[in-house]
């Protein structure tokens, strides 16, 4: 009885996660760039089941344990997965707009309130130019070239080729910094649409084309997302009342045997 509690319990804290997740899904639906999370379970490692000293092999009155089979306390969060399909193009016009048309990302200048700078990366390719000619984010970090240096450019009509490549009148500028990753898994979120990357992280070549004046979509589906959220709400719901049921089951247990 109370494994069935622990499973509920458990059950619930589940779905809590999985709303979470749903919940900054459609919180970020209109964001550039932004991948979507899902929340993967995994059930506990069977044990087995026993009916303890409740056996007795006939004629040697000896009394033994009874194999029930196989039993698992329920699910459990195995990993948060960042979804990392491609987002909806759509074009925008403007010199500045930047989208990846396969997986990859620009690199980024981060800078903390103590003023120490982190190579970060991103999929928002919403950029433009601070008042200094810098090529920064919507938040104001800098935008890096191949070289990892912040790229600035001076005024005039700007063209970036699908290689990343910027040219001002016809003279070449500099050149977008663009980077993929072995394994997805190794970035973490960070925060204003940032990835890092873990030490083990290991960068490969960008292969995919880079397109101006677009800008790419959020990977959410809303609709998607709204239905998720219904049926964890009612999975939750499930999981609540069996927590109620149990406990009552459990309380009028107690009663009898108290009056026993």
């Amino acid at each position: 009885m109370i494994r069935g509690l622990y499973t509920s319990a458990i059950g619930m804290g589940i779905q809590q996660k999985r709303l979470d997740a749903a919940s900054n899904n459609l919180a970020n639906a209109d964001t550039t760039g932004f991948r979507r999370d899902i929340v993967v379970t995994q059930s506990f490692s069977d044990v087995l089941a026993l009916r303890v000293r409740d056996f007795e092999m006939r004629g040697f009155n000896v009394v033994g344990n009874m194999d029930l089979g196989p039993m698992s306390m329920g699910v459990t969060i195995n990993t948060v997965h960042r979804d990392f399909a491609m987002g909806q193009l759509t074009p925008t016009g403007s010199a500045l707009n930047l989208a990846l048309d396969e997986i990859g990302f620009f690199r980024v200048n981060f800078v903390n309130n103590d003023g120490e700078m982190t190579e970060m990366f991103t999929r928002d390719g919403t950029f433009t130019l601070n008042p200094d000619g810098y090529l920064v984010t919507a938040g104001g970090f800098a935008v890096l070239d191949d070289g990892g240096d912040p790229i600035n450019i001076p005024s005039g009509e700007i063209v970036i080729d699908n290689r990343g490549n910027i040219t001002v009148g016809g003279a070449a500028v500099a050149t977008i910094g663009l980077v993929s990753f072995e394994s997805l898994a190794d970035l973490r979120p960070f925060g204003h649409n940032f990835y890092t990357a873990i030490p083990e992280a290991v960068e490969i070549p960008f292969t995919g084309n880079l397109l101006q004046g677009y800008r790419e979509s959020s990977n959410v589906n809303v609709v998607q997302e709204m239905v998720n959220m219904i049926a964890i709400s009612r999975a939750y719901e499930a999981n609540s009342r069996m927590v109620s049921i149990q406990d009552e089951t459990l309380r009028q247990a107690v009663s009898e045997l108290a009056r026993a």
